[in-house]
């Protein structure tokens, strides 16, 4: 070996022990392995509690039986025995009627808007995607009240075009589940590689129709379904517009019949809760991954 390849050979083992000092691994040991399975325990319990005092205490009001003490089911057997009187009855199936129909027509006009105008950003123009993220979180920033100022002028439009019918509100619900319904539909079409099905479907013949509906969509249903679920949850729990647009629907009735019987009002909030609470679980199914079935052992042939 000549002087000249000895000090390559010496320069290369310098600068390789250099950059090994240079960059210490970190050893494994020093990684935090996050909290016990005690401690993630106990900040689970102590969210739930806070969940569930006030939900208990709003399960033992409408049990009393009232100034003489006790407790007894005869209210909750009313509700679904229909033993309610008029007074009851009708505000509360009038708003609940309302706001189911709310819910559908929301439903609607959120897919209808929201999807067709993502999945065209996503396809043709990718530099929109800010902007459109931008405009469809804006909503969840402004306060409902701040939404109803500027809305109320807009609506005196919608009432001479349209009607002033409790359905109209579903223009208004639908800007308040956009970013909801956004997150929900994004995260489903990101894992999907939309531009290349839309280019092999175009390349096949397919027009854009058949490209949405028959390609795009079916990819995509899982994040259609937990944007409508969760917009059902948003529009049955909304009180403030409908309230300052003088409009009927579940919650401003159950203000209504509380200030008559804040019993009947609390057991139809509390049904309201766990229709909710039952519509997350959904959403958590159907975002959760898709069960893979094991494949079958086949039995070797002789």
């Amino acid at each position: 070996m000549t002087r000249t390849e000895t000090a390559r050979t010496d320069t290369a083992g310098t600068h390789t022990a250099r950059t090994d000092t240079a960059r210490p691994t970190r050893p494994i040991d020093d990684v935090h392995p996050g909290p016990s399975r005690r401690t993630r325990w106990i900040i689970v319990g102590i969210l739930g509690l806070l969940f569930l005092v006030p939900i208990a205490a709003m399960v033992e009001f409408t049990l009393r039986k009232g100034l003489g003490g006790g407790y007894d089911v005869s209210r909750w057997i009313a509700v679904f025995t229909g033993g309610l009187s008029a007074a009851e009855n009708k505000p509360i199936f009038t708003g609940l009627g309302n706001s189911l129909l709310l819910a559908v027509v929301t439903v609607v006009v959120m897919l209808v808007l929201l999807v067709p105008t993502m999945v065209l950003v996503r396809i043709r123009f990718p530099q929109l995607q800010r902007v459109l993220e931008f405009v469809c979180l804006l909503p969840i920033t402004i306060p409902a009240i701040v939404l109803v100022v500027g809305l109320a002028p807009v609506y005196s439009v919608v009432a001479r075009m349209f009607g002033s019918g409790v359905w109209t509100l579903a223009f208004a619900y639908g800007v308040i589940v956009l970013p909801y319904a956004y997150r929900s539909i994004q995260t489903n079409l990101v894992a999907v590689d939309v531009v290349t099905l839309s280019e092999a479907a175009r390349s096949l013949g397919a027009g854009w129709l058949t490209i949405l509906f028959r390609v795009v969509v079916p990819n995509i249903r899982r994040g259609l379904l937990a944007a409508s679920f969760i917009s059902v949850a948003v529009v049955l729990g909304e009180y403030t517009i409908a309230a300052l647009l003088n409009r009927v629907n579940l919650q401003t009735a159950l203000v209504v019949v509380s200030k008559a019987d804040p019993f009947i009002a609390i057991i139809f909030a509390l049904l309201a809760l766990v229709f909710a609470f039952v519509l997350l679980i959904a959403i958590g199914r159907i975002g959760g991954a898709p069960r893979t079935s094991k494949p079958s052992r086949k039995k070797a042939t002789a």
